[in-house]
């Protein structure tokens, strides 16, 4: 798998719109072993409302991240969520992702894991 921070690092170094309150990573089932993420902005954010990623105000279309994994995709997700995770922790833009009201991953056609993480005072 391409390196999720990578990808992220990618995205993130340039600016994104001001009304974006919450991010979601789009999950695909590309077939064959193969996946795809898609980085969405929601301009809302209710934990409590599993629609609040189709409010999306942006999306990075042009800016898959393209893995093969033979995995199933409940395996896939887990791993996916992981190394979120692990980004939330070390990464280079770790505090843009943190002063987003929420953050999310899941299968288009499925239910979005919410991703516990501390937000920054400030």
């Amino acid at each position: 798998m391409l390196e999720l921070a990578e990808w992220l690092d990618s995205l993130l170094q340039e600016p994104l719109p001001r009304d974006i309150a919450a991010v979601n990573f789009n999950l695909y089932d590309d077939g064959d072993h193969c996946w795809s993420a898609e980085f969405i902005g929601a301009g809302s954010f209710d934990a409590d409302d599993p629609d609040w990623a189709c409010d999306e105000v942006y999306a990075a279309r042009d800016s898959l991240l393209r893995w093969e994994q033979n995995a199933s995709w409940e395996q896939v997700l887990e791993d996916f969520v992981a190394q979120l995770e692990a980004y939330l922790e070390n990464g280079r833009f770790k505090d843009q992702l943190k002063s987003f009201q929420g953050l999310g991953a899941g299968f288009v056609d499925g239910d979005i894991v919410l991703v516990d993480f501390e937000q920054d005072e400030g």
